[in-house]
């Protein structure tokens, strides 16, 4: 465990100052949170390689790429309500609660919500609230959310998340076939009923399930 923070600093120099990646909050929270705690122990030894690790239940913990790319396009200042669906490990709640003020996050798969639940108080992070259920409806007890992120695929973005968002509020979602190739998709909430729709790049992400999903 001892070579993880050098590995994790040259995970952030390499992997993501060196791509897209400037914001510096999200630079931050990506140095603090350690991702092999968020992994099986046998697949630790590649906790800060740039790609995907199996977590269980089918799941994947995203590259830490991904996940920065995806909290940047949050454009989260700090103070914020932000709402996950997947939770996974919560390594990615991990890093938005290093930035926003409250973060919920939904895992359908109850091992990997009481994992989560687990790991993420074990690191002292006591601003994420995990629950178990169905992601594609959202949280409405604690709407409206200052940023919505998806952390599996859909058909199309759903509809419920976009109206639990905030006038001005973000949503960034992967969207397309549930054969891991999809858009990865930014929707801004302009008004009551008007939205600004940005495509972000091609991703790869396991299939949203639930009644707004597959």
């Amino acid at each position: 465990m001892g070579g993880f923070a050098k590995e994790r600093g040259r995970m952030v120099e390499r992997h993501l100052k060196a791509r897209d990646i400037s914001d510096p909050k999200v630079l931050a929270a990506m140095g603090k949170v350690r991702r092999e705690v968020f992994i099986p122990e046998q697949f630790r030894i590649n906790a800060y390689a740039d790609r995907p690790l199996p977590i269980g239940e089918g799941q994947t913990i995203s590259q830490p790429y991904i996940v920065a790319l995806m909290t940047q396009a949050l454009e989260l200042k700090g103070g914020e309500t932000v709402l996950e669906i997947g939770a996974g490990s919560g390594y990615a709640a991990a890093i938005l609660g290093k930035i926003a003020d409250q973060v919920f996050t939904i895992e359908r798969h109850q091992p990997l919500a009481d994992l989560a639940r687990k790991t993420l108080k074990a690191e002292g992070i006591k601003n994420v609230t995990v629950i178990c259920g169905d992601g594609t409806k959202g949280l409405e007890k604690e709407a409206p959310f200052d940023a919505i992120v998806a952390t599996a695929a859909g058909p199309k973005v759903p509809e419920t998340l976009k109206k639990q968002l905030k006038i001005s509020g973000r949503l960034v979602v992967p969207v397309g076939g549930a054969g891991y190739f999809q858009r990865l998709i930014k929707i801004t909430r302009t008004a009551e009923d008007k939205f600004e729709q940005a495509d972000l790049g091609g991703v790869s992400f396991v299939p949203l399930i639930g009644e707004e999903g597959y």
